[in-house]
């Protein structure tokens, strides 16, 4: 699986098509923040996606490096890297795979390439965050044998990718 997953570098049709992805094979609140109004991937919603995707990392001055996350040759999800102004040399990362390419290792491997280009890209610690539930990063973090730390709601985990690479 992991030679078939690969991060692609976002722009407009690559937005285009993950949004698709997201409403075909997401739930809004797995892929952005919340927008008020009736659930589900209304037109409202769906504008929403698309101004967020735009203001964070198709920005003249982007806030964040987005990915679009191809297994073969089709979208399957998004991936991202924002630096943290709190912590030098340090990058939250953050990932979303439509349902259907869930549970098959692309996580593993968005992970690795993540991990990859953070250490490129010269920082020298990731941050992840999640919910208690999110069974999926959780396995990948303690696949990596990293702890994570639970604090009520949220739980994170801080990667030394030097120590990481090793």
């Amino acid at each position: 699986m992991c030679s078939e997953v690969s991060l692609q570098p976002f722009d407009q049709g690559l937005l285009k098509e993950l949004l698709h992805v997201a409403v075909e094979d997401a739930d809004p609140g797995e892929v952005m923040p919340p927008v008020p109004g009736p659930g589900g991937w209304t037109p409202e919603r769906q504008a929403a996606f698309v101004r967020f995707h735009e203001s964070r990392s198709l920005a003249a001055d982007p806030v964040e490096a987005t990915f679009a996350v191809i297994v073969g040759e089709r979208v399957a999800g998004a991936a991202r890297l924002c630096p943290l102004e709190e912590a030098a040399r340090a990058v939250e990362a953050g990932v979303w795979i439509g349902r259907s390419h869930r549970g098959v290792g692309v996580g593993r491997a968005v992970l690795g390439c993540l991990l990859d280009r953070a250490r490129a890209d010269g920082f020298g610690t990731l941050f992840v965050s999640t919910t208690p539930d999110n069974t999926a990063v959780k396995a990948l973090m303690a696949g990596i044998g990293v702890d994570l730390v639970r604090d009520g709601d949220v739980v994170t985990a801080w990667v030394d990718l030097a120590a990481e690479a090793q």
